[in-house]
């Protein structure tokens, strides 16, 4: 089985800047991590592999610091890794991201299987896995909470439809999102990090595409900008009571009253 996840790099901390013209994070400086979903389908990834064998590669899109993602996937015993990365490519919202992403991963070949993590933490909107899988002519499920079996042509699932579980099966070659907590991830490995640290990590860049049309990349091809984004306002308000049992317990039904919580 060809199996191919797609991992982020996002910010380690809330307590990032804007920038003030294009709305988009600036993340020069910041301490970074992999995006906690994109765990998940590395760990759903390495278990199908130990199951069914094949190789598992890794894609990334983002600036050159990008690669420490992938250094800590080659950690988890991921195969190999392409990053793909190009000022041409900064600013991009949901859809030019997708579009530039299915062009990377055209670059690495065919793949059975496809897996994304549910969504990002910097941008929450799990629409980039669907967009890919569209622009790449796949079938696709998002929120698959299990995987119940696989065969050489299919692989049968449950997926979280909100009020209810469904199962589905679909066809190779397919693109899932998947849920946490799918399954538990591994802890990256010392000796794998030791082994790996020579590892090439494949660049691919807007001239190694086959569609140079500069205006689906970028800020160019992004119908949709952030208009705003900024930190929750904490609430650091707070009360101290004394009494008895009795006496606070009444209080506290009086504030949650007030406060329109009951």
């Amino acid at each position: 089985m060809e199996i191919l996840v797609c991992i982020k790099q996002v910010p380690g901390t809330s307590k990032i800047d804007v920038d003030p013209i294009t709305g988009v994070l600036k993340r020069d400086g910041v301490d970074s991590k992999m995006n906690p979903y994109d765990l998940y389908a590395l760990e759903t990834a390495l278990r199908l592999k130990e199951q069914h064998g094949g190789t598992i590669k890794v894609i990334s899109m983002g600036p050159p610091q990008a690669k420490d993602v992938i250094r800590e996937a080659y950690m988890m015993g991921v195969d190999e890794g392409a990053l793909v990365s190009d000022r041409k490519f900064a600013g991009a919202d949901v859809l030019a991201t997708s579009y530039t992403i299915s062009q990377g991963v055209r670059q690495l070949g065919s793949f059975d299987l496809i897996l994304c993590g549910k969504q990002t933490t910097d941008g929450d909107t799990a629409q980039v896995g669907p967009e890919m899988a569209e622009y790449l002519g796949v079938p696709h499920i998002a929120n698959v909470l299990n995987i119940i079996e696989v065969n050489d042509t299919s692989i049968l699932i449950e997926m979280d439809m909100a009020n209810t579980i469904e199962v589905a099966e679909i066809n190779f070659p397919c693109l899932l999102t998947v849920e946490k907590d799918i399954f538990q991830p591994r802890l990256p490995s010392y000796k794998k990090k030791l082994s790996t640290k020579d590892r090439e990590i494949k660049i691919i860049s807007f001239k190694d595409f086959e569609d140079q049309n500069e205006h689906r990349y970028g800020l160019a091809g992004s119908p949709t900008q952030v208009e705003r984004i900024f930190p929750p306002s904490a609430n650091t308000d707070r009360e101290t009571w004394t009494g008895t049992p009795r006496e606070l317990s009444s209080q506290i039904v009086t504030k949650l009253r007030q406060l329109k919580f009951v």
